[in-house]
């Protein structure tokens, strides 16, 4: 499977802020959400599986790679924003979001009418917002002091990301293993490639995003577009609750759970989704690419 031949561009955030992305394809504008510990390329060959058929807008969320910095008061309303600045320079009406950016993709859809159909990968939409802000003072206190392998551990339980075996792992050899993980990576990663190092810090602002629309299910009855829903039985289990409820209130709604995927099955392997595989990331763009045809 063939990754996309991406150029460069960028748009202006209403705050000034420069909001860069790639781009690649021809045909209608469909705008690629990646989602947290990502960065717009984590989604290249999803975006060249939509090429042949779909112009492919893949934006840097702010804090990575082409994009500005999170600013101190950064929430959803920054993020929808940011969006929308890429969805009215592309003329889009379509969108694909993961994880939290399709949490963006979806708070965008109930509050900009300019998206038709929308398609979300495992939306970071959980029943309730209080226990994601809980873990964010240790977080930031861990990167201010640069013990990022740290923070990362405490936002894996932070967002009930840890599997079974790891909950009763001392927290020490927990952080000893990230590191190590960390450091592999930065040796192997090609130049230019952003890293999980580089990305940890970004986990703050998705922490804030989660908790701001955890529990907010009703406000998306008003979401007109067209939704595809998608997610994986292996996916965080967190999350799954989230999906049954947007299921029944979102107006036009169509639901997919693939079986054996998990949160990163939408993403390009490596890095911080070292289980991906591009079969994987073929159906899921193959049942999108349908969807988006629909129309």
């Amino acid at each position: 499977m063939k990754t996309a031949e991406l150029t460069q561009g960028a748009v202006t955030s209403p705050d000034g802020t420069e909001i860069g992305y790639y781009k690649t394809g021809r045909g209608p504008a469909v705008v690629i959400l990646h989602g947290s510990m990502e960065s717009a390329r984590s989604h290249t060959l999803f975006a060249a599986a939509l090429a042949d058929e779909f112009t492919v807008y893949l934006p840097d969320r702010r804090g990575r790679g082409l994009s500005g910095p999170h600013r101190p008061d950064h929430g959803v309303a920054t993020e929808v924003e940011d969006l929308n600045a890429v969805l009215t320079a592309a003329g889009a009406e379509r969108a694909f979001g993961v994880s939290a950016g399709g949490a963006v993709v979806l708070e965008a859809a109930r509050t900009c009418k300019n998206l038709k159909q929308i398609a979300l990968y495992e939306p970071a939409i959980a029943a309730d917002g209080a226990p994601h802000r809980e873990w964010l003072t240790r977080f930031d206190q861990e990167v201010a002091r640069g013990d990022l392998a740290g923070a990362m551990v405490t936002s894996m339980f932070g967002f009930e990301m840890a599997p079974a075996f790891l909950k009763v792992m001392p927290r020490g050899l927990l952080r000893w293993m990230t590191e190590k993980m960390m450091a592999k990576e930065e040796r192997r990663a090609a130049a230019g490639t952003i890293t999980m190092r580089q990305l940890a810090p970004t986990i703050h602002a998705e922490g804030t995003i989660v908790a701001e629309l955890g529990g907010t299910f009703d406000k998306f009855r008003a979401v007109e577009a067209d939704v595809l829903l998608m997610g994986g039985t292996k996916g965080l289990s967190g999350l799954k609750p989230g999906r049954a409820t947007l299921e029944q209130v979102l107006p036009h709604v169509r639901r997919i759970e693939y079986d054996g995927y998990d949160h990163g099955s939408s993403s390009d392997p490596g890095g911080v989704n070292p289980t991906g595989t591009p079969d994987a990331v073929r159906r899921i763009a193959a049942d999108v690419k349908a969807f988006f045809k629909q129309q």
